[in-house]
């Protein structure tokens, strides 16, 4: 805006030996900043300032020298220092190496736009790239840029892709009450718990194996989930916090399981408070590979009837589908869960095929008890129009 001596009030305008028009203006700190093009017309360089002293105003400006850091040393630097656990560390920088870095290491943050992200997950796909590792890749570059537009160097997040960051994975198959208990007959005797709690607990494979001694009470039946096992990438086990804050959760188990519990750990836990409740075969932390492999996971599971491809986890799926069956609401799901989002709890809420007939016939029985005849001594309407 021009004062009353045809001088701006904000910025500068000045047209260059070539003819076009460069605008600049002064950063908070004293530092004169240029557009970073030239314009061919001056109320274009004028219109510039406006929109840079708008910003300004609203306190949505961001130093330009702050995003002309590129893209892949603040990415790496985000990974290394964001508080996140071990295991996901872990996560984070096979997927930066694989999907992120090798397209996007060369940008400046001040260039990531829409289009680039955009083209990027195109990349990807037509590669063949999954969808999941592609979503969990966008998802990353997302959390990255959010860091960024918090610390001021760039105005607003270039992933606004909608949907791009999420994967429909086809829905888990889920065994029946016998095929659990037929699985778990199948298993060699120090296993067999396992399975069972994994069903009607709904814990992860790594809370499952770092359950202690302590973390279990028998007298109410209740298992306090307090930590969980990592593996990670070089084979190595790390005890470390659960996955979330909502992980920290004590879960209570029906009476059966607390039996199998309790002679389980007779036989097979460690010793003390401490002492590991499920182990591998010589005592030590059991690792997923060698409990598939002891237990004969992939032939055993079909001969109890369940699909090819039927995993561990989903017993957890399992879990929770029968506490939906059960009537549990969307908050006890969650906390049963360990999920601190509602999103994941309502996926088990949908109307099952077995719940919904266990809901006709309900309904059917209510129905059939209305329309019984009443002894006529219940009936007064009936004794009313004879008398009339």
């Amino acid at each position: 805006m021009a004062n009353k001596k045809g001088h701006r009030r904000f910025g500068n305008v000045r047209k260059r030996a070539s003819g076009r028009y460069q605008a600049s203006y002064f950063t908070p700190d004293g530092r004169r900043q240029f557009a970073p093009e030239t314009f061919e017309r001056k109320g274009d360089a004028v219109q510039w300032l406006v929109v840079v002293e708008g910003e300004m105003l609203r306190g949505e400006w961001a130093d330009p020298s702050l995003g002309r850091v590129l893209f892949g040393d603040y990415g790496a630097t985000w990974i290394e220092e964001h508080k996140i656990s071990l295991r996901t560390r872990e996560e984070y920088r096979s997927i930066w190496r694989n999907h992120v870095e090798p397209f996007l290491a060369s940008v400046e943050l001040a260039a990531m736009s829409t289009g680039t992200i955009r083209t990027w997950r195109a990349n990807l796909l037509d590669s063949g790239r999954s969808e999941d590792r592609t979503a969990k890749a966008y998802r990353l570059v997302r959390a990255i840029m959010n860091t960024a537009v918090d610390d001021g160097r760039v105005k607003r997040n270039p992933c606004r892709i909608k949907g791009a960051g999420e994967h429909r994975t086809p829905e888990r198959t889920t065994a029946t009450v016998e095929q659990v208990f037929d699985v778990a007959g199948r298993m060699p005797e120090r296993f067999r718990a396992l399975v069972l709690a994994a069903a009607f607990t709904g814990l992860r494979w790594g809370e499952l194996v770092g359950l202690r001694r302590c973390d279990i009470d028998l007298s109410t039946g209740t298992v306090h989930v307090r930590r969980k096992l990592a593996q990670l990438s070089r084979g190595g086990l790390q005890a470390g916090p659960t996955k979330s804050a909502a992980g920290v959760r004590n879960v209570a188990v029906p009476d059966f399981l607390r039996e199998e519990l309790r002679a389980h750990i007779e036989k097979f836990a460690g010793a003390g408070p401490e002492g590991l409740v499920f182990r591998g075969e010589r005592g030590a932390m059991l690792r997923r590979g060698n409990f598939g492999r002891a237990a004969r996971w992939p032939e055993t599971v079909v001969k109890a009837g369940l699909p090819v491809g039927f995993h561990f986890h989903d017993l957890r799926h399992t879990g929770n589908q029968l506490a939906a069956n059960s009537g549990a609401t969307t908050r006890e799901l969650m906390h049963r869960m360990g999920h601190g989002s509602m999103r994941a709890a309502i996926i088990y809420q949908h109307a099952s095929t077995e719940r919904d007939r266990r809901i006709a016939d309900e309904m059917g029985a209510m129905v059939e008890r209305e329309r019984q005849p009443r002894p006529a001594a219940e009936r007064p309407d009936d004794r009313s129009s004879e008398n009339g």
